[in-house]
């Protein structure tokens, strides 16, 4: 039995009743609290991250062939950090040379080591939040939450779910077959866990932790190495995951190698070439759906996980709280400036308006009261910069100035006091006039969606779910005959539904050991965070038998 295992024997229990039970459950304290992480630690994170700035970050024993680095935070400065970096070749070979003994390992062994890296960059929540929100542009609470806690409940969720899925099988049992008179037949048969090999980790700009932590420990719990490819804008976080990592690996007596990292440039990406390699067998991927396509066309044998682009909805059909509706929504347009995978594009609402407790309200009564919703939250310039943080992407802003020729604006964008940032932009369609709203427009883009009803709205979202992918979707509505009509129709998109969202719970966010991130029933990706399949075609159960002696 691993030390390691039983020192975290508890966390892992806890996490498999979470698991089934699906109720509320966190593992790791969300809240920035000097009573939960200690008084100093988030002047303690500021400073280990500061220290860092301008620097060669060293990872002991990393293969280097030369140093790359070149992040700017979405803030403001330059991080002016180098990290080692190699080629695909040399990475996949040092990853390949360590496989066999992280295979070798016993599942309590290799889960042991993955709940101690995660309790470990628990303790360093606040540096990696403040390298979060200086590679992503999320405000400081956000890259806390999301990148810190959030992040290491979806990679215990991950664990978690191996660890049944590698045990639902026995390690050995003696099977006998009774052959009448004859003596029975006796064998003494072990299955064993097969790992696929080098797992690939494709992470991306704007949640380079939360959308990487899943794959990467799911791989690792089953007994593949990983090589972790951060977006070259996003280096940083996963450069401390890999070296608590490395470092945890080390003292387990294991090869360090187990965990690598991959850094590259812009314009000299080794994305593809990773990819391509004959030695890897896993590949977990996040990012636009066009270089999906390249993936899945060109990752040869490998097994593919990926999350998309796609383009989420809202149907508003009516409401019993029109007030709070609005208010609801405009957080979510608000929230990191719609750089969220979850956040909602596309605002669907009858032409000829909706029911609501304050009366009738017209089409562009709605549109204009949610403008007007977006305008009160974001009036304090601390709490905008708060929700909306800052642009991740320089490219992010080019949406934003196509997106108000497709119609007639009913909120305008504007930039906030501080980094480079934009606030929501509304425009209102008609979709018999228009596909414009068909396409995803990532950022801070809403369009209000005329239709002809909100049957016709609930049909339109969830056909755009099927063709465009979608990984939320929302409904308001007071008719339970047509709320159970579309929680079908979304059902059988492929598409999680939120009905009636307007307290302090919005469609953007995804609990872990609750709610499943994606589906994997539409172009939006074809996992599921992390359901089993998410794990199980990581591994396969090998066998072997003989005759059990007397």
């Amino acid at each position: 039995m691993s030390a390691l295992f039983d020192r975290h024997r508890g966390l892992l229990e806890d996490a498999v009743k979470a698991l089934s039970t699906r109720g509320f459950w966190s593992a790791f304290p969300e809240i920035p609290s000097g009573k939960i992480y200690g008084e100093t630690a988030k002047d303690d994170g500021e400073a280990s991250f500061n220290a860092l700035l301008g620097k060669s970050f060293e990872i002991a024993g990393h293969p280097e062939t030369g140093r790359l680095g070149a992040e700017m935070s979405p803030w403001g400065p330059a991080l002016g950090i180098s990290y080692p970096a190699s080629d695909s070749a040399a990475l996949a070979a040092a990853s390949r040379a360590a496989g066999d003994i992280w295979a070798d390992a016993s599942p309590e062994r290799r889960v042991g080591v993955c709940l101690e890296i995660l309790t470990r960059l628990n303790r360093l929540s606040f540096e990696i939040a403040n390298a979060v929100m200086h590679t992503t542009g999320q405000a400081f609470a956000m890259a806390f939450q999301a990148g810190g806690p959030h992040a290491q409940d979806r990679g215990l969720e991950a664990v978690a779910t191996a660890w049944v899925e590698m045990t639902r099988t026995p390690g050995e049992v003696v099977w006998e077959k009774p052959q009448g008179k004859a003596p029975s037949i006796v064998l003494q048969k072990n299955w064993q866990v097969v790992p696929r090999g080098v797992a690939l980790v494709i992470g991306c700009q704007t949640f380079p932790t939360w959308n990487s932590y899943p794959g990467l420990f799911a791989s690792l719990a089953t007994g593949n190495t990983v090589i972790v490819k951060p977006h070259p804008g996003a280096i940083l976080p996963l450069a401390l995951t890999v070296k608590v990592a490395r470092e945890v690996l080390v003292e387990a007596g294991l090869p360090a190698d187990v965990v690598l990292l991959a850094v590259d440039a812009v314009g000299a990406e080794i994305t593809r070439d990773l990819v391509t390699h004959p030695d890897i067998g896993i590949i977990d991927y996040t990012g636009s759906s066009a270089f999906g396509d390249w993936v899945r066309d060109n990752a040869r044998s490998a097994q593919v996980f990926t999350e998309e682009a796609g383009v989420n909805s809202i149907v508003i059909a009516a409401t019993d709280d029109f007030a709070g509706m609005c208010a609801n929504i405009a957080f979510s347009l608000s929230l990191y400036s719609g750089q969220m995978c979850t956040a909602p594009q596309d605002i669907f609402i009858p032409r000829d308006g909706i029911v609501t407790n304050e009366g009738h309200k017209s089409f562009d009564e709605v549109a204009a009261s949610i403008g007007a919703a977006v305008d009160a939250l974001l009036s304090d310039p601390a709490r905008a910069a708060g929700v909306c943080g800052a642009i991740a992407n320089p490219a992010t802003l080019e949406c934003i100035g196509k997106a108000r020729a497709f119609g007639r604006v009913v909120r305008d964008s504007a930039p906030l006091a501080s980094g480079r940032s934009a606030t929501p932009l509304i425009v209102a369609v008609d979709a018999a006039g228009t596909k414009a709203h068909e396409e995803e427009c990532f950022g801070p883009v809403a369009f209000a969606v005329a239709v002809d009803s909100a049957e016709a709205g609930i049909e339109a979202a969830a056909g755009l779910a099927r063709r465009k992918g979608a990984i939320t979707a929302a409904l308001y509505d007071t008719d339970e005959a047509r709320i159970a009509g579309a929680a079908k129709a979304f059902a059988r998109s492929g598409v999680n539904l939120s009905i009636n969202l307007t307290g302090n719970i919005f469609v953007n966010q995804s609990a872990a050991f609750s709610d499943f991130h994606v589906t994997g029933g539409n172009p939006a990706g074809n996992a599921s965070l992390t359901d089993s399949a998410f794990v199980t075609n990581r591994f396969r159960m090998a066998m072997w038998r003989r005759p059990k002696a007397a």
